[in-house]
């Protein structure tokens, strides 16, 4: 018997063939286009790990849901992570199956002896290219395997289970929770990537509330903005960069009149930024707290929360979810600490199941007595910009495979708008010459656009500590404004 999630999708898909499904680049899409794609891209990739080069658009949103009606495990590519990374993904997975625009496929396929399923848009039917690749036996129970760098440790893939997201879109118990039996007429807005969990999580939500949405190629102002006075949603997603554009806009109360409240995640959030969109646009900001490895949130803001404890609780990314439990111990002995105390947050996600163990984060964290709780910082040297998370030692060991760099270091800075983003201090080897220019061609193949350096600066030598090491807080100096 197929999974709820499956069945869920199934359900909906068949649910109103002809109800508009996903408006994009300002054309309607009905259900029965959606489905018939999702349906032949699950036929030709069965229940195998297919690797799927997401991108936000439409056929793309059918080949995930595709392959998670028929049960089998979607394992993210991300096509915009630098050329030279995604082929080295590619060939590291040994997919048996791949799905992708043609061009991406044939830019960054490679060598691999995958099935190619090239797909284009929803009234086109996917043209294949047989492969090689021996049977695959797929991961039982894993929906998606996201590449993630997520808040609990180096950049891996993590599985997220069947379970897992059905807990998170359907509830808490999706074998009994009954199906949708109309389609909404509520419109959300789907602007969070398909490459990161949020624009996975936000698609299946839609899909399992019968829930018609608008997808966005990325967060564009103009775009949001127009979809929110056209539909009018009561709620929106707006990660902490995106909800600073929108907050420094020239956009009116009355661009936003149907509004009654924004969710906002990935990042940290100044309460200063929430309380300022509060007074400009009357809608309040409910922050919250969630990790991939989570399969979603565990922590956030309620409205009736908002109304009654912000002023004394601002800062705060909200209590517990309803059946997530949290706790901050010592970082050497693992002991709980009391009300208040900061230390290392563990947490057990509601999306994990009963029988959930407590996960270690990075985050530095307090809970206080009324279970709000503050995240205080990193334990880590990650930077989080925009809501996606930068290792230095990733951009630092692309900037030093560069013939003519010595060494690097790179620290994060803050930025009003994004949170942090990276900057580098290089050192060029004697008697080799480049400029911060040369160096940000050389990445524009190697990094994700989200992990490029916000600026590059070329020093005779990096400061050191005495054991060798890059001293950081010099580091940093030297992009200290004044």
């Amino acid at each position: 018997m197929s999974h709820p999630l499956s069945r869920r999708i199934d359900a909906v898909l068949d649910l109103d063939p002809a109800a508009r499904a996903l408006e994009f680049d300002g054309t309607w899409h009905t259900f029965a286009e959606v489905a018939t794609l999702a349906r032949r891209v699950a036929a030709l990739a069965g229940r195998a790990r297919v690797g799927i080069m997401l991108r936000n658009e439409p056929a793309h949103v059918a080949a995930l849901l595709g392959v998670l009606s028929a049960g089998g495990t979607v394992v993210v590519i991300n096509p915009g992570r630098g050329d030279d990374r995604t082929r080295a993904d590619i060939e590291a997975l040994r997919l048996p199956v791949l799905v992708g625009l043609a061009g991406d496929l044939t830019a960054l396929a490679g060598e691999s002896d995958a099935t190619r399923i090239a797909i284009s848009d929803l009234r086109t039917p996917p043209s294949v290219s047989e492969g090689t690749a021996s049977d695959d036996p797929g991961r039982p129970g894993v929906a998606v395997r996201m590449l993630t760098s997520g808040t609990t440790g180096p950049p891996k893939r993590v599985d997220l289970t069947y379970d897992m997201l059905a807990r998170s879109v359907i509830g808490a118990d999706p074998e009994q929770a009954a199906a949708p039996t109309r389609v909404r007429s509520g419109i959300a807005i789907v602007n969070s990537p398909l490459v990161h969990v949020g624009g996975v999580f936000r698609v299946l939500l839609c899909i399992a509330e019968a829930r018609p949405f608008v997808l966005l190629r990325r967060f564009d102002l103009d775009l949001w903005a127009r979809a929110v006075r056209e539909y009018r949603p009561r709620a929106v997603s707006l990660v902490p960069a995106a909800l600073r554009m929108v907050l420094h806009s020239d956009l009116t109360r009355a661009d936003l009149a149907g509004v009654s409240a924004v969710t906002s995640g990935t990042a940290p959030l100044s309460a200063d930024d929430a309380d300022a969109f509060t007074e400009k646009f009357g809608i309040p900001v409910l922050t919250s707290y969630a990790a991939t490895e989570f399969g979603g949130g565990v922590a956030g803001w309620t409205l009736a929360d908002h109304r009654e404890h912000w002023q004394a609780k601002r800062g705060s990314v909200g209590r517990a979810n309803p059946g997530a439990r949290l706790r901050v111990v010592d970082a050497d002995s693992g002991k709980p600490l009391p009300a208040d105390q900061p230390g290392l947050l563990e947490v057990k996600p509601a999306q994990l199941g009963p029988d959930a163990e407590w996960l270690r984060t990075t985050d530095i964290a307090r809970i206080d007595a009324d279970g709000f709780l503050w995240i205080l910082g990193r334990a880590d040297q990650a930077i989080i910009r925009g809501g996606f998370k930068v290792m230095p030692d990733d951009v630092r060991a692309a900037l030093e495979h560069h013939p003519a760099v010595q060494g690097a270091s790179v620290v994060g800075l803050p930025d009003p708008r994004l949170g942090d983003t990276p900057v580098a201090l290089v050192e060029l080897r004697a008697g080799a010459s480049a400029t911060a220019d040369d160096l940000l061609d050389f990445l524009n193949t190697r990094l994700a656009r989200y992990e490029m350096p916000s600026e590059i600066v070329i020093v005779d030598a990096i400061p050191r500590t005495p054991s060798g090491k890059p001293d950081l807080t010099a580091v940093r100096s030297h992009f200290v404004r004044v």
